[in-house]
């Protein structure tokens, strides 16, 4: 996956339509909300069983959600000029500080 090429083409959808001026890092997190929402909504009241064997057609719709909340995470990091990776490989580091694996003894 291309983050860059992601951002660059969700750039030109949005220029395409003339969205800029609403595609704010404030409004993308309040969609971004929504979104997760939606992705939620397809896991509520199944059991955890149930959450890992959905049907082909629940499947489809889990992508799209993933998808969306995705778009706007990519969107929101372009917008504000964060640069994801670095943003992950520092982040991951600082779990990896504050969530010390089990050492073994073996």
């Amino acid at each position: 996956m291309d983050i860059a090429d992601l951002q660059r083409r969700l750039r030109e959808f949005a220029a395409a339509r003339d969205w800029d001026p609403y595609l704010t890092p404030k409004n993308l997190a309040m969609a971004l909300v929504v979104e997760a929402a939606e992705l939620v909504e397809i896991f509520q009241w199944k059991t955890a069983q149930e959450s890992q064997q959905l049907s082909a057609d629940e499947h489809q719709h889990l992508g799209e959600e993933v998808a969306d909340v995705l778009m706007y995470l990519l969107q929101i990091a372009d917008r504000a000029g964060v640069d994801l990776a670095a943003a992950v490989d520092r982040k991951i580091a600082m779990n990896a500080v504050k969530y010390p694996a089990p050492t073994s003894a073996a």
